[in-house]
Order: C-alpha cells, then sequence, then structure tokens
C-alpha cells in the first residue's frame, strides 16, 4: 500500500480556508466529563432528546432502587 503524501492538502483544501489551530481548544470540555454515548437507531427514535434520554435512565434507577 503506497503512504500518502501528508504535506500536501487534497487539491479541494485551501489550506488558508482552514484558519490557525487553536492547541487546547476543547480541553476544558474533555476535562468537565462530557459523555458521548451512540444510540441504536430504535432506540434514538424512542428517545429523540437527550433529556428524554436522560428522564428514562433516572426512572428506571429509581425503579432499581425500591
Amino acid at each position: 500500500m503506497k503512504k500518502a503524501d501528508t504535506d500536501r492538502f487534497r487539491p479541494e483544501y485551501c489550506h488558508k480556508d482552514l484558519g490557525a489551530g487553536v492547541r487546547g481548544k476543547y480541553l476544558k470540555s474533555f476535562q468537565s466529563g462530557a459523555n458521548l454515548v451512540l444510540l441504536h437507531p430504535d432506540v434514538a427514535k424512542a428517545f429523540p432528546t437527550d433529556d428524554s434520554v436522560n428522564e428514562a435512565l433516572r426512572s428506571l434507577m429509581n425503579q432499581a432502587k425500591a
């Protein structure tokens, strides 16, 4: 397999359009403990918002405690 030339962009990309990178841009968000969970399509259809997922999980936790 031929290794790609890492010093060149594809023709459709322009280096100046990408802007300057910002080191640590998402560090605070990452450190705050934000979790991402991938839902299967059928579950995502039943719980379309993060609030609906949280409500359902809290209800399940409360039932488990009882």
